[in-house]
């Protein structure tokens, strides 16, 4: 009920703002199980698809945002899960992967559509990164549902870092043919068949999505930017650094007498 109220009042004003457009939609089963296997790029992700969707989708999402005290902690509490998002512990990396596990298990059992992000985290800077193979694999594997990649394009575009108000632009959805790793079913703990399952899915998003795919993790990628931004930083205040001591010196030399 709450769903369906939030998905009204959320994704009729996101449609008619933005006007998203949306390519292989009868690849969405009318009912039973699937697992929506995005890219992600923004934010916003979370809500653009569910607005094109008859379905509802059900995300999960750090348990932080459904745990902040006070009022604006609930509403936003609230609000997570009226648009269908799943609290998750993301304090412990083996604890959250199996907390997202049986969150994605929980949903498909019912015969809903679980979306999750194989990449763990936002792409810092547009590329497709490395596919984690514990969540999305094991899922996929442990439910016998199918995969259904999807790829957001320029959801990144509509607010960039820093900026307040959003873009008014179209952003686009491309929903791919559903994929089906039967054969390895019950292989769910062999690592190999994991990137092997994870790998497939991700070669079709990037194809879908047409983004340079990176061969490594997205946090670590972050991590490195990150680093690189702090160097940059370090850097540049040891120049200013060098460059004030030498005018203070220029300034206490003493001045030369007259001939």
């Amino acid at each position: 009920m709450l769903y369906g109220t939030m998905k009204v009042a959320i994704g009729g004003p996101l449609k008619v703002a933005f006007r998203p457009w949306v390519e292989g939609l009868e690849n969405i089963p009318a009912e039973g199980a699937a697992i929506l296997a995005s890219n992600h790029l923004s934010f916003s992700d979370s809500f653009f698809l569910p607005a094109v969707l008859d379905r509802k989708v059900t995300f999960i999402a750090k348990a932080e945002y459904f745990t902040t005290p006070g009022v604006k902690g609930r509403l936003t509490a609230a609000f997570f899960k009226g648009v269908g998002q799943l609290p998750v512990d993301r304090s412990g990396a083996r604890g959250a992967g199996e907390a997202a596990i049986r969150s994605g298990l929980d949903v498909l059992e019912r015969g809903e559509l679980f979306g999750i992000y194989p990449e763990g985290t936002r792409s810092p800077d547009g590329r497709l990164y490395r596919g984690k193979p514990g969540g999305l694999a094991r899922v996929a594997l442990a439910s016998g549902a199918p995969v259904i990649p999807v790829a957001m394009i320029d959801t990144e575009k509509i607010q960039p870092p820093g900026k307040v108000m959003p873009k008014l632009m179209r952003p686009g959805i491309r929903i791919g043919e559903p994929l089906d790793f039967s054969r390895y079913q019950g292989m769910e703990h062999d690592r190999f068949v994991l990137r092997a399952v994870t790998d497939e899915v991700m070669y079709e998003i990037m194809k879908l999505s047409g983004q340079e795919y990176v061969d490594i993790y997205a946090t670590a990628a972050k991590r490195r930017i990150s680093e690189a931004a702090k160097a940059e930083k370090a850097a540049k205040a040891a120049a200013a650094k060098a460059e004030a001591a030498v005018v203070q010196a220029e300034k206490d030399k003493p001045e030369s007498s007259a001939s």
